[in-house]
């Protein structure tokens, strides 16, 4: 019994000791590199307010919550938003478009930054690679309000395609009402909007290969496009499938300012989804637990996504995988 109590008492010491070293050697490293911990903790209080603080609100999900009453005091209802959610008429429908759109965004407008950095790598006039980049990256920083307007402009009835479709001898045609041309604006806008500025990220990705790479292809007699399909492309995968993965984990969560400044009465058919139905459900009509429930519930789809393709990239390839 005391040689036992003599063992615990030793490992005691020795893990205080273990723990001691780790907290000078944590000091040290933080004096150390102090500008670099001063950089990023506004990034990790933003995560903290604006994203994990407001997953304890996830639990009115769970309730009929009252303003008035808050979370403390509003009823519990266990499961019944959830049910209400799957029984709505046109539950499937929304389910269907919000499908439809997340695999035409990922599977339509991700691989164009891919494609456009590509492209981008292989102009050797810098100022001119610099003005092309600007250009598509200039309606990154523009609303979805302005874009929305744009493509209604763009399209309208007094628009340059119905100007072009005149000088053809063809009559109007009022794209923005017609179901048939709404998912293909819907991947026209997302591309004009959001490619360009995916370039920078690959570009990044594309700036840190080695050149003594393209210079021994170069020796061997390897043209560019032998350079850019057997060497940048490959190198460049690791980078393509993490963003793919950042991007699959919100695959129900299209994004309630595109759809909503692009849609009219005349597409709800084809163009209502979670993130628009939420905003009438849970802003509208005030059903706050409601509205709660179908949000978590896109998390939760997105959250089994993720996991699922995280591991797919883990098996088939050495670099792929979040984790």
């Amino acid at each position: 019994m005391q040689e036992k109590g003599t063992e615990a008492k030793t490992g005691t010491k020795i893990k205080t000791k273990a723990d001691a070293k780790a907290n000078i050697k944590a000091v040290r490293h933080i004096k150390r590199f102090w500008p670099y911990y001063v950089m990023v903790t506004p990034g990790v209080i933003y995560l903290l307010v604006f994203r994990y603080i407001p997953m304890l609100g996830s639990v009115i999900a769970f309730q009929d919550f009252s303003v008035v009453k808050g979370i403390a005091g509003s009823d519990w209802t266990g499961w019944k938003n959830f049910q209400k959610l799957f029984q709505y008429q046109d539950f499937y429908k929304i389910l269907k478009n919000t499908v439809i759109l997340g695999a035409l965004k990922i599977l339509a407008v991700l691989p164009v930054p891919v494609l456009l950095s590509l492209m981008l790598n292989e102009v050797k006039n810098q100022k001119l690679k610099k003005g092309i980049q600007t250009v598509i990256c200039i309606p990154y920083f523009l609303s979805w309000v302005i874009i929305g307007g744009l493509v209604f402009d763009l399209f309208g009835s007094g628009g340059l395609f119905n100007h072009i479709r005149n000088a053809l001898g063809m009559k109007n045609l009022l794209v923005m009402q017609k179901e048939s041309w709404f998912r293909p604006i819907y991947v026209f806008s997302s591309i004009w909007k959001e490619a360009g500025w995916g370039t920078v990220v690959y570009l990044a990705a594309i700036s840190g290969m080695d050149p003594g790479i393209y210079e021994s292809a170069s020796i061997d007699g390897a043209g560019r496009f032998q350079k850019m399909r057997y060497i940048t492309f490959p190198l460049l995968t690791p980078t393509v499938l993490t963003m793919f993965l950042l991007n699959i984990g919100s695959f129900l969560e299209l994004g309630f300012e595109q759809v909503y400044n692009l849609y009219t009465p005349m597409t709800y058919a084809v163009a209502d989804i979670f993130d628009t139905y939420v905003y009438r459900a849970g802003i509208q009509q005030g059903q706050y637990s409601f509205a709660t429930a179908v949000g978590l519930f896109q998390s939760v789809v997105g959250l089994v996504l993720v996991v699922i393709f995280n591991h797919l990239s883990r098996k088939y390839s050495q670099e792929g995988g979040l984790w």
